[in-house]
């Protein structure tokens, strides 16, 4: 089988959200269909929380802020979707891509039939789909035992928590299931650790998916220290989160810029650089569909 081949028939999942999920959904939309970004859905901070304080429902942010990053062609509907309010009103901040899915699930369309609108609408081939359909927020307890509720709290502590939870404990979605199932290739990350890239791990349909699956699973690193208690997270910590998570699943491998010798060796590690030219705490879109696409050759 020749490498394009490879390229063109590997199925592969990217897991987390915000801005490091964005970023590798785009460097990997030359894969059209072939990727699923599997999408955290428990912020609750900025416009997202704004409004799912007064709607209520799923967060939307990190699945707009993924679109975003997926839009090839500009036009007056992609226009639309990224325009944010300015001003002093009560609709300063807020985005109108947030509003229009917010505006779909109030019409009791899916969540992910609304998705798939946008997606048409905008001209977007990868698949999108929310971790679940359902109201839920990231919780953490703290090592004095204290529990905490929201993901702006989680980023607030000043300490690494012993605990996350997805509360209440909902649903994960089928086709996020179905996708882990089918993947070749399972990405986690880059981004947000607490926050973005464990929340989806939180839910079990999609812990035991991940436990059974024969794909290669990868940890994405990120470029910079977080800020917040994941920065107070080793890589090595990181890892084990991810593997409890999954059931005790080993992590397969890690895309890194620097040999890790802190890690174990059962850890295959990617050695590449990664960082843009421009800002060296970003991913090169670029550089990260090579480190990916290189990943497939040598499956």
């Amino acid at each position: 089988m020749t490498n394009t081949t490879l390229e063109n028939s590997t199925k592969i999942v990217a897991i987390g959200g915000g801005h490091g999920l964005g970023r590798m959904l785009s460097a990997l939309s030359d894969h059209g269909s072939n990727v699923t970004g599997i999408v955290t859905t428990t912020d609750n901070g900025g416009s997202t929380g704004r409004i799912r304080a007064c709607q209520g429902g799923i967060a939307w942010g990190d699945t707009r802020n993924c679109i975003n990053q997926l839009i090839t062609e500009p036009s007056v509907g992609s226009m639309i979707f990224e325009y944010r309010f300015k001003g002093t009103g009560e609709l300063s901040g807020h985005n109108l891509g947030n509003l229009m899915l917010t505006a779909l699930g109030n019409l009791s369309i899916r969540p992910l039939d609304a998705i798939n609108l946008i997606r048409d609408m905008l001209k977007v081939e990868t698949q999108i789909v929310p971790m679940s359909e359902h109201p839920a927020d990231l919780s953490a307890m703290t090592p004095t035992g204290d529990v905490i509720y929201g993901e702006t709290s989680v980023d607030e502590l000043q300490e690494v928590p012993q605990r996350l939870y997805v509360e209440p404990a909902v649903p994960a979605t089928k086709e996020a299931v179905s996708a882990i199932e089918n993947a070749d290739l399972i990405l986690l990350g880059p981004g947000s650790f607490l926050t973005s890239v464990m929340p989806p791990l939180l839910l079990k349909e999609i812990a035991a998916a991940l436990k059974a699956s024969s794909a290669r699973i990868v940890f994405v690193t990120n470029l910079d220290k977080e800020k917040g208690p994941a920065g107070m997270m080793s890589l090595e910590t990181m890892l084990h989160w991810c593997e409890r998570a999954m059931g005790g699943r080993y992590v397969d491998g890690v895309i890194t810029e620097q040999h890790l010798p802190e890690i174990a060796p059962r850890y295959e590690q990617f050695i590449e650089t990664l960082a843009a030219s421009n800002h060296n705490w970003r991913h090169d879109r670029t550089k990260l569909k090579d480190a990916i696409n290189k990943l497939i050759v040598c499956r």
